[in-house]
């Protein structure tokens, strides 16, 4: 397959719901862990370590050890301990000494509890056990050095059901340092974690679990923070939410086309053949196949020649917007099936460029080499939410417009704001502050923040992604526009209610009429005005679960 068949293909995996969801046991190898596995393991499926991924685990960590042996600087080890200013590192045999390894083990805890600093109310819990399947397939990679046992702990984690407390602010976005400590935090004993069903000290639930705490050395504290699982979580369910919502998108236009008794012409292969955009013959494709069977394919002498743009662009948003939602599902997968680490702990090190000493210095000749990195750059990822973003509140525009013009009598030759025969009240007319009001704050959430910062850490860290705040941006998009559809639904299927007062026959698409017939067992016809907060909510909830 090519890459865009198999970001259609992980997209299909990860609408699949229920049973065709169900996986009783996932294996991670670092390598190819699907969308869809990931969130199977929130859901409860058992966690497996394939066997090359294990003994990669224990190749890189004695690496790593190799490395700091050999007097190779080794955050945690060699550097950053102290001890390299007055003690010898190693013993006579060789081995580093019971002072390093003491230092490196209070380096390690002393590490995990300053950075354990966030802020806020808890990660979910279905969201954190996506964070810690994603940071378990990047520690599998083999680039980390931890030792094995870290990532096993992460493996009883999930499989037992223990799930650390990590508060849900406090990243920029550069890995999830303060929040991602919690997890190391709960490993060794000093936090919270949720456990069947309650919050209690991870001592208490380890005990009870028969999972021994971690003593940390080494790199393992710095690998357990310093990644962007959590805020991958947060863009993992991003895409699935816009993913859903895409898919409702072109029965939920096509009724409105319907409603306002609209023109078919601008989705014609005939015109979007000749300047074929990405992702517009598969847009015009859905909303005709929605229109099989449709009044709209026969002639109308009220029928406009040109509608609003707002329905004949609709394809060019939604196009826009798979291509956005295909581009982060490519980006994400990359991400989670890779190692996010500096330094990293490269097994078999490429040779390129290793006649300069400058790079000879990071080899461990016949293993690999500890390399210092910036793979803890999320930005791939964070353009992709943004683009997203930016995308879907072009679709949420165009909702809010259409929605305006099913309430005007000029466009649908209807009654104005739909009012049934008899209702002489406001009928659809003031409940239009709602979709302005969540277009409005589409708009501003769709701003780009990936360049907003302040340097920190004495001006070193001072570029910043803020993959959580984009992700937490994209959630909430999708969140109003589910509401917003919602209320294009109310608008739409009242004016077909309207046309039907006239033509008892109207013939709707196959799809559409579903939608219609479903939607209208939730929420009824309008015939006289009624609070319509309930109708709201129910239309809302019709969307997001359709």
């Amino acid at each position: 397959m090519n890459s865009k068949q198999v970001v259609m293909a992980s997209l299909a995996l990860s609408l699949m719901s229920g049973s065709a969801l169900a996986m009783d046991s996932v294996v991670l190898d670092g390598q190819h862990m699907t969308q869809a596995q990931a969130w199977a393991i929130a859901d409860g499926a058992k966690v497996k370590i394939g066997d090359k991924a294990a003994k990669n685990l224990v190749k890189a960590h004695e690496l790593l050890m190799d490395a700091a042996r050999l007097g190779k600087p080794v955050y945690g080890l060699t550097v950053g301990v102290g001890l390299n200013k007055d003690q010898k590192l190693f013993t006579a045999d060789g081995k580093l000494s019971k002072a390093v390894m003491k230092a490196s083990k209070s380096f390690n805890y002393s590490t995990l509890r300053a950075h354990s600093a966030a802020m806020g109310e808890p990660v979910p819990v279905r969201l954190t056990r996506v964070a810690l399947a994603v940071r378990l397939n990047t520690i599998l990679s083999g680039q980390t050095g931890v030792q094995p046992y870290v990532a096993e702990l992460y493996q009883e984690y999930l499989n037992k059901g223990i799930t650390p407390v990590i508060p849900s602010k406090g990243t920029v976005g550069e890995a999830d340092i303060l929040m991602a400590s919690h997890v190391g935090l709960a490993m060794i004993g000093e936090w919270d974690v949720f456990y069947k069903g309650k919050r209690v000290s991870s001592v208490k639930a380890m005990k009870d679990a028969g999972v021994k705490p971690l003593k940390p050395i080494g790199k393992d504290a710095l690998s357990i923070l310093s990644n962007n699982s959590v805020a991958v979580a947060y863009a993992m369910k991003g895409y699935r939410d816009a993913s859903h919502l895409m898919a409702v998108s072109p029965t939920v236009f096509s009724l409105s086309l319907e409603g306002l008794n609209g023109n078919v012409s601008p989705f014609l292969p005939q015109t979007n053949d000749i300047r074929p955009f990405p992702y517009i013959k598969e847009a015009t494709s859905e909303i005709l196949n929605q229109l099989d069977g449709s009044y709209l394919w026969q002639l109308n002498d009220q029928r406009s020649l040109q509608d609003p743009l707002s329905y004949r662009t609709t394809a060019y948003t939604f196009a826009g917007a798979k291509k956005a939602l295909a581009d982060l599902g490519e980006v994400i997968d990359v991400q989670i099936n890779h190692s996010d680490d500096n330094p990293g702990v490269i097994l078999n090190a490429s040779k390129d460029y290793t006649q300069y000493p400058q790079v000879a210095k990071y080899l461990i000749e016949g293993k690999g080499g500890v390399f210092p990195t910036t793979n803890f750059e999320p930005l791939p990822v964070a353009l992709a939410v943004q683009g997203l973003s930016i995308a879907l509140t072009h679709v949420s525009h165009n909702s809010v417009m259409r929605t305006v013009h099913l309430s005007d009598s000029h466009f649908t030759k209807l009654s104005r704001f739909l009012g049934a025969p008899g209702n002489h009240g406001h009928a659809f007319g003031a409940i239009q502050k709602n979709f302005v009001d969540m277009q409005v704050r589409n708009k501003h959430l769709a701003s780009p923040v990936s360049f907003d910062g302040i340097p920190v850490a004495g001006n070193i860290e001072d570029t910043f992604t803020n993959l959580k705040l984009a992700s937490d941006n994209l959630i909430q998009i999708v969140d109003n526009t589910n509401y917003i559809y919602g209320l294009e639904l109310l608008h739409s299927t009242q004016a077909i209610d309207l046309r039907k007062l006239t033509n008892p026959e109207l013939g709707m698409g196959k799809a559409t009429k579903a939608m219609y017939k479903n939607y209208r067992k939730q929420v009824p016809f309008v015939e006289l005005d009624r609070p319509f907060t309930p109708d709201i909510k129910a239309s809302y909830d019709f969307i997001a679960q359709y």
